[in-house]
């Protein structure tokens, strides 16, 4: 705690922070019962607005500990929720809703599968439809829409994130006890915990009085070397995954509650949550220094640092980051927000340095193994790596991640293919059309400033796609915008055609399967 407090810690915060491009940062440290918090930089920069340690933020996937523990609570609940267990098959106690496309999946999928990233299921990020769509999405039609996505993997064979078996288990949560998430989530934590400025979406928690607390989010552009400064969207279809709006001040006190196993918290749930189920990093690639692989348990990572077993879990969304972690054996606990797509690397740094003074490694030791660290073979460069979907991981090998939607390389290229485009020469009315996919709905491509143009901002996820001819007239490569942050990528695209008229499009938005999505031809 004496180091949290320091102004040696304050300045390398600062530092990060400017490194980085972080405007804003809050953290909070348990220890022994006693909790303490700091904050840095500006929740808003127009209008210039200090961050502070009441600063809500929105915390991505730092939520999936509270959708996971809400499970736990039923699986607690022998009186009156019995056949919600962890090995209870989900297709079973939500009949009609829970049908994946191949029936070995539909009738092996469990309660703890869905919780542990081992369904099988590719992350399928762009399928759902945000709150602009004409028909957006809920839990309970996430879930419906699992029978015409694809799997990626055998059932239980690899670690495939995906949030939509998150906002799946919120779907379990409501059918059960006849409760919105929102309201059980203030029921049974928020509310018990004195949690009282933290609330399932943004709108709810300006509905409750504390619009002026919640920070923007921003994105660094290198080209104009400013900030694109945005509010985080509601996001009801991506429940149960993200959208948990929470300060340090009050997100400590569920760190706190995990960690002594009070409040909703009781020894069975706990053990229940922290259980190990899979293994993101099974090779163990890329670990940090003095770090084990990370096993995935329900909701939070467990790995071990230094001989200490460390649980905890990071998120990662347009304009945000963060990151909480305690370690049992010591009583200690972190939480650390900010409000940048950068803040990861910051988190991961400081989350090391409060571990290894929270463990009194002497100052001397920590040197040393900084001077080791930059004679280590370098990791490689996101350009060398494999494209990913979104994957979120808070283990020590994590923080090299692969390259993915919405990212540029060092080198200033998105993650597609260096093939120099030839000329087009079919007229681009034959390739315009709306174009259907059962699972990801309706993509319509249009002609715009003489290119072809998809405009997908009605997603959760919402982006644009400006295509650009690579060969044959049928192959493309799709600019791939983020239409909140506007970071870029570039996918893979394919027209097929019958006569003058294309009647497929073919997209690489999923990496984690072979094949692109395709769409057929509607008008």
């Amino acid at each position: 705690m004496d180091f949290f407090q320091s102004q040696k810690f304050a300045f390398r915060v600062e530092k990060l922070m400017s490194q980085h491009h972080v405007p804003g940062l809050a953290i909070a440290v348990v220890q022994n019962g006693q909790i303490s918090s700091a904050a840095y930089g500006k929740a808003s920069l127009e209008p210039p607005i200090e961050c502070s340690t009441s600063t809500l933020f929105d915390i991505a996937s730092s939520s999936k500990s509270l959708t996971a523990a809400s499970v736990a609570l039923l699986v607690d609940d022998n009186e009156n929720y019995p056949e919600v267990h962890y090995d209870a098959i989900m297709s079973s106690l939500l009949p009609g809703d829970f049908q994946m496309q191949d029936a070995v999946y539909t009738q092996g999928i469990t309660v703890e599968d869905i919780l542990s990233h081992r369904t099988g299921m590719a992350a399928h990020d762009c399928s759902y439809m945000g709150i602009r769509a004409a028909e957006p999405d809920n839990a309970r039609s996430i879930t419906r829409n699992l029978q015409n996505l694809p799997v990626a993997a055998p059932l239980r064979s690899r670690y495939l994130y995906c949030n939509m078996m998150y906002t799946v288990a919120t779907h379990l949560v409501e059918v059960k006890t006849k409760e919105k998430f929102s309201d059980f989530l203030e029921k049974h934590f928020f509310e018990p915990l004195d949690m009282h400025s933290t609330h399932l979406q943004p709108s709810r928690a300006r509905e409750r009085g504390f619009g002026d607390r919640i920070a923007l989010g921003h994105h660094w552009t290198g080209a104009s070397s400013g900030y694109r400064e945005f509010q985080t969207p509601d996001c009801p279809e991506g429940q149960g995954a993200g959208s948990v709006m929470s300060s340090v001040d009050d997100f400590i006190k569920w760190v706190k509650a995990l960690m002594d196993q009070e409040g909703p918290i009781n020894e069975r749930v706990y053990h229940g949550l922290v259980r190990t189920r899979s293994f993101p990093n099974p090779n163990g690639r890329r670990l940090k220094p003095f770090t084990s692989p990370a096993m995935y348990a329900a909701g939070m990572e467990v790995y071990y640092y230094r001989g200490y077993m460390v649980v905890g879990h990071d998120g990662d969304i347009a304009g945000f980051g963060s990151r909480f972690f305690f370690m049992p054996d010591l009583n200690f606990g972190v939480v650390i927000l900010g409000n940048s797509s950068s803040t990861a690397p910051v988190a991961s740094t400081l989350a090391r340095e409060l571990m290894d003074a929270a463990l009194e490694i002497p100052e001397e030791e920590r040197q040393k193994r900084a001077r080791v660290k930059k004679v280590q073979k370098p990791a490689k460069s996101r350009s060398q790596m494999k494209p990913s979907g979104t994957q979120v991981s808070v283990g020590p090998e994590a923080h090299v991640k692969p390259f993915a939607k919405g990212e540029v390389n060092e080198d200033g290229r998105s993650g597609s293919s260096d093939t120099i485009p030839q000329r087009q020469e079919r007229p681009l009315t034959q390739y315009a059309g709306k174009f259907r996919h059962p699972g990801y709905r309706d993509l319509t491509v249009q002609i715009k400033e003489d290119r072809l143009f998809v405009d997908a901002s009605d997603r959760s996820l919402g982006f644009t796609l400006i295509f650009e001819h690579v060969q044959d007239q049928s192959k493309y490569s799709a600019r791939l915008i983020d239409c909140l942050d506007g970071g870029e990528d570039l996918i893979d695209a394919e027209f097929v055609f019958e006569g003058d008229v294309a009647m497929r499009m073919g997209l690489k938005l999923e990496d984690s399967l072979k094949n692109l999505i395709w769409f057929d031809r509607q008008s």
